[in-house]
């Protein structure tokens, strides 16, 4: 085999290589001998088949298969060789394979770049730190109480604030609206609904009566269909019921299923603690984040590049046909050696991409998604690297808890869920892959300087996101 470099651009490389004849033939002529092997064909007993015949019935597919093997067998040889880090599979067009000469064909391939090695202990990060107030777990508390208030029934007309159970059927015209009947459905005065004047008109309403409810449905209404219509419902109505003080005592903590109420402010106080835990520690990625941005400049391969551009802009496009939605960090994965542990390549910090708002244009967006595609492109390689250099991996353990986690997710569906990434091992790098850039964070924090300062929640959730500096480009 010989191979030449032909090119040399930055992180490309393109070689020529060729294959001598000679080779393929005898590959061919080998494989050939192991299928007259195994062959039956009439007239012929097993391992007697002429080689000619076996040439001229098989010998088409065989070339091909062995052109095929031979492809991926001397690309992978001459990447070997010359220990090149191949950022994506490279890409092959074969110039000559004709039957009787050399196998000549072109390799272009782009290379994972040089990374600087990091000094974090320059890097200087603040932590936020928040302390649960205690009249946030008395407002929580207070939400559940109200979940779990009781009610009584009472044998006079109902007043804002009761509970009527009905049962109710609606139409616009004669067309019934689905979903807006049902049987024994509660409805609390004064609570507030999406028609207006529903409500209203059930005030001062007996058990045992019916009544007629004429709403029209506000032109902004969520169901289109629906939107300004006018609407009847017949509301018969079965109870009327007042509801009880609220208790807030120990039997509120042992109606949701622990011993008391002591305990049951424990754990929400807990629960809220572990909430701002996240949302602090998801500032001080992005800040970290940020910072190894700004203090790392090296080349990118540009077809990675392409790649999550093209990922990003997907997202803009379905962004004009439906709502913006927020999301989790996205997975890319980091490819070459760096891709043996596919990492969230530092989105936490990014936008989702949505349209392009007045004023603005397709061209903006793409220059503004580019730059972000290199950002995360370059943060996710430096991340991987860090992470090879360090010896950081994920554990089988680790990965089968995110899996029970995620079939947790899906009561009733987990069965289907652990069959699924049984079945779809690559599925099981977007579960691995946050599990390592997070292992990486922390190996990082460890190194840095962390500096802490104590802050409210209001202060805590009022942090501008980071994201908004991309969502809409101009």
């Amino acid at each position: 085999m010989q191979v030449t470099e032909t090119a040399a651009d930055g992180l490309k490389r393109e070689y020529t290589i060729t294959v001598p004849a000679g080779d393929l033939e005898q590959e061919i002529t080998r494989r050939l001998g192991e299928i007259g092997q195994q062959v039956r064909l009439p007239g012929f007993r097993p391992g007697k088949v002429p080689m000619q015949i076996l040439r001229t019935r098989f010998g088409p597919s065989v070339r091909g298969e062995v052109l095929q093997n031979t492809l991926q067998a001397s690309s992978a040889e001459a990447i070997s060789e010359r220990k090149l880090r191949p950022a994506l599979p490279p890409k092959v067009d074969i110039v000559s394979a004709d039957e009787g000469a050399d196998l000549e064909y072109k390799m272009a391939i782009e290379l994972l770049p040089e990374i600087p090695e990091p000094s974090f202990a320059e890097l200087d990060i603040e932590r936020l730190v928040v302390e649960v107030p205690e009249e946030e777990v008395d407002g929580a508390i207070e939400r559940i109480a109200e979940q779990q208030r009781k009610s009584e029934v009472v044998k006079r007309p109902a007043e804002n604030g009761d509970i009527l159970i009905v049962d109710v059927e609606g139409r616009i015209g004669e067309k019934e609206i689905p979903g807006a009947g049902g049987k024994d459905r509660p409805i609390v005065l004064g609570a507030g609904s999406s028609m207006p004047g529903f409500e209203d008109q059930l005030v001062g309403a007996t058990a045992g009566e019916q009544r007629k409810v004429r709403v029209t449905f506000p032109a902004d209404y969520a169901v289109a269909d629906l939107a300004g219509k006018d609407a009847d419902f017949d509301v018969d109505v079965k109870e009327v019921r007042r509801r009880l003080p609220i208790a807030i005592d120990d039997e509120l903590g042992q109606a949701v299923g622990l011993e008391n109420l002591a305990e049951l402010r424990q754990e929400l106080r807990q629960r809220l603690q572990r909430d701002y835990d996240a949302a602090s520690r998801l500032h001080l990625k992005r800040s970290l984040l940020d910072k190894l941005a700004e203090g790392h400049d090296f080349p990118v391969p540009p077809g990675m590049v392409d790649l999550e551009f093209d990922n990003i802009w997907r997202q803009y496009e379905a962004s004009r046909e439906t709502p913006p939605v927020v999301a989790g960090p996205e997975v890319i994965p980091a490819a070459g050696e760096a891709g043996a542990e596919a990492i969230s390549s530092a989105t936490d910090g990014d936008a989702i991409p949505t349209a392009a708002g007045p004023g603005q244009n397709d061209d903006a967006a793409r220059a503004e998604y580019r730059r972000l595609a290199e950002r995360r492109v370059r943060l996710g390689l430096l991340l991987a690297e860090v992470g090879r250099q360090n010896n950081i991996t994920v554990t089988p353990d680790e990965v089968n808890q995110a899996i029970t986690r995620e079939a947790r997710r899906h009561a009733g569906y987990e069965r289907q869920v652990l069959d699924f990434y049984r079945q779809n091992p690559g599925a099981i790098d977007t579960l691995r892959a946050p599990i390592f850039e997070d292992k990486v964070i922390d190996f990082i924090v460890e190194l840095a300087k962390i500096g802490e300062r104590k802050v409210t929640p209001r202060e805590l959730l009022a942090i501008p996101d980071p994201a908004g500096e991309v969502a809409s480009p101009s």
